[in-house]
């Protein structure tokens, strides 16, 4: 007899017409959490309304996406959809509106109100973790990650920031039908299932380093660079051309600040008209900002995910995945290789504007839950 998977996952075309019928069918029926992300060319407010219909009794967290982790790796122009069975998952969630007026402790004791609920509606499944999907042009990532870390205490935490492509124009959530922007939603899941947050990235720090000695945070926009202007201080460094700069470079070339021990990609978006860079995440004046070189990322990527399956391999990856590694596995020719290596681990999910680990927004990671066999069969 073959075990059964913990999640169900089905994808589409966004040109089909009825998707939701189809990804019900693939998802089947007794869901008390759906997830469905979503090519920014798909009909957002159609699909999401349709998806609450379909999905009734479950709710239904969609975003728009920079690009879709799917049944073939890296994908476009598909709608992906994840299911979570009662008979494994306990789940609660919520939608976040006006993210910069967010009340902190309404928010926390809210927090701590649905953990010890949803500890008393499911006290025999033992795993737990927590993710968010948050409006990616909001500019409020740290500031929600921070207030959410808070309040989920233990539970491990990560999430992903919706996207639109590469256009940057327009991310959409949705909670149970209603389309939202600068606003996110929280699930919080308790689970049969063994499970392991985890965040990777292929970078090493190295030698060259530069201080951020202008900056706006509430914007991510850094004016200068070692006292001189961001973009052109930025290219010097790299012997480029500052009138040459664009997302590739930026992919490869990425910076990173140092927070204890570790290291953390601040992703650079671009150039504004003025020649200041524009971040991804909040950049600090005084804050020392180090390049980072690549280790190869096929073989980073495959290690990283073999290990997840040390002890037994996980049935279902849900992964957030920069944009910025996408364009740089297309820059090195790597696209079917790392898409190979995601279908071959099955991670399903989407390409974010940055990513959310524990209390920290960060970028140009996969960040996710590996979702192992489920301890307790279906009844």
């Amino acid at each position: 007899m073959q075990p059964l998977k913990a999640l169900r996952t089905g994808q589409v075309s966004c040109f089909v017409p009825n998707p939701v019928d189809r990804l019900a069918q693939a998802l089947g029926e007794d869901l008390g959490l759906v997830c469905l992300f979503a090519s920014p060319e798909a009909d957002f407010e159609a699909l999401t309304s349709a998806a609450n219909a379909g999905f009734a009794g479950a709710d239904v967290l969609a975003c728009t996406t920079a690009g879709e982790l799917g049944a073939q790796g890296y994908e476009d122009s598909q709608i992906v959809a994840v299911g979570f069975p009662r008979a494994y998952f306990e789940v609660t969630s919520f939608a976040i509106k006006d993210l910069d007026r967010i009340d902190e402790q309404a928010l926390i004791d809210r927090l701590i109100h649905q953990r010890l609920d949803l500890t008393r509606r499911a006290p025999d499944m033992v795993s737990e973790f927590a993710f968010t999907l948050v409006d990616g042009l909001s500019l409020r990532e740290e500031h929600l990650t921070a207030v959410l870390a808070s309040g989920l205490g233990p539970i491990p935490l990560f999430g992903g920031s919706a996207g639109d492509g590469t256009e940057f124009g327009e991310t959409l959530l949705s909670f149970n039908g209603n389309v939202m922007q600068n606003a996110a939603m929280v699930a919080i899941v308790r689970s049969h299932c063994p499970v392991q947050v985890f965040s990777l990235d292929h970078l090493v720090p190295t030698d060259i380093r530069m201080v951020v000695t202008s900056a706006s945070p509430d914007t991510r926009i850094v004016h200068e660079i070692n006292a001189e202007p961001a973009a052109f201080e930025y290219a010097r460094l790299l012997g480029k051309d500052p009138n040459q700069l664009d997302p590739f470079t930026f992919a490869a070339h990425p910076v990173v600040v140092k927070l204890g021990d570790t290291h953390h990609v601040r992703a650079i978006q671009r150039v504004s008209d003025t020649g200041e860079l524009v971040f991804f995440s909040a950049i600090n004046e005084g804050m020392v900002l180090t390049l980072a070189r690549h280790q190869d990322m096929v073989a980073h990527l495959d290690q990283a995910l073999d290990e997840l399956a040390e002890d037994g391999a996980p049935d279902q990856i849900l992964g957030f995945d920069c944009l910025l590694r996408r364009m740089d596995a297309g820059q090195v020719q790597k696209t079917r290789d790392i898409s190979d290596i995601l279908q071959r681990h099955n991670v399903v999910g989407f390409s974010t504007y940055g990513e959310q680990i524990g209390g920290l927004h960060v970028n140009q990671t996969l960040t996710g839950v590996a979702i192992y066999p489920p301890r307790a069969p279906l009844d």
